[in-house]
């Protein structure tokens, strides 16, 4: 799918201070997403705190974004569970015209086995109306999917069409893209592995930092992806501190405290999360200024 090359961004839901869903920060970082250059964005991933939404708030942030891009940029779903039958019935239920994708979550708390795993996305790959990104993150899930499970679910199932991969190990990333089917996509789901996952032959990433730092992050992708080495770690080396500092107490707790730095909202998130303390918004904000004098 050559529309979800490049860089993604999994969007954050803001919050005003009543914790209600601030839906005019929401289409203002919409609008500064496509403005700065990424290529496809991604609603209700982890990182829009889905977890702590209702079905309606859940409504509420798809139709904000679907009206705020007006059809500039391919959006993505985020659709997942450790229930497989709640996913497909979710699938069954939920209106995709105006997805080009899915991206589901390998089944989180339960642990799987790789068997388990296989038959989890067999059964929403039977059930979804449109092409699925698997999305590993062991982090957070408990388990590991592992390549050969991942190519077996690539050549068994046409509409499993990539993968994003936060294993956070470039090891087991190249397995992935050294066997993968042409046509299958390897998406790196870190920030810090993005770049080497692009030159080792991925198609991409989707993106946390990206919806911050925009022009410079899906720069930095597109110069991996034309081979332009050099440039790339330029911009790479110019915002890695980010990338660290976004995650340093948590995610979207980081990233909120980013983009209310830059007038996107608050810094507001749900509980169980925490909002970013003092230190990390002051760290944040002095970031951003060093950065706005070393990249032009």
């Amino acid at each position: 799918m050559e529309q979800l090359v490049g860089t993604g961004v999994a969007l954050v839901t803001p919050f005003k201070e009543d914790f209600s869903i601030d839906t005019i920060a929401l289409a203002k970082i919409v609008n500064y997403c496509v403005d700065g250059g990424v290529d496809y964005l991604v609603v209700l991933g982890t990182t829009g705190e889905s977890v702590v939404l209702s079905k309606k708030e859940k409504q509420l942030v798809i139709d904000t974004i679907v009206d705020a891009n007006a059809g500039r940029l391919p959006l993505v779903l985020g659709v997942g569970s450790n229930n497989t039958a709640a996913v497909v019935e979710e699938l069954q239920d939920t209106d995709l015209k105006d997805f080009v994708a899915i991206l589901s979550v390998s089944p989180y708390y339960n642990r799987p086995t790789q068997e388990g795993i296989y038959q989890h996305f067999k059964a929403i790959s039977l059930a979804s109306p449109k092409p699925i990104i698997l999305y590993n993150v062991p982090g957070r899930t408990g388990s590991n999917m592992l390549p050969e499970t991942v190519l077996r679910l690539a050549n068994d199932f046409n509409n499993i069409v990539g993968i994003k991969e936060a294993c956070g190990d470039m090891v087991q990333i190249m397995r992935t893209i050294k066997d993968k089917p042409a046509n299958f996509m390897v998406i790196s789901g870190d920030d810090f592995t993005a770049l080497s996952t692009v030159l080792a032959g991925g198609s991409g990433v989707i993106s946390v930092l990206g919806q911050g730092l925009p022009s410079e992050f899906s720069q930095m992708i597109r110069f991996g992806l034309a081979g332009q080495v050099k440039e790339a770690f330029a911009l790479h080396y110019a915002i890695q501190d980010g990338m660290d500092l976004i995650f340093k107490e948590g995610n979207p707790a980081g990233i909120k405290a980013l983009l209310e730095a830059v007038g996107l909202g608050t810094a507001v998130v749900r509980l169980p999360l925490v909002e970013a303390t003092a230190t990390l918004k002051k760290t944040i904000k002095s970031f951003l200024n060093t950065l706005l004098k070393t990249v032009v």
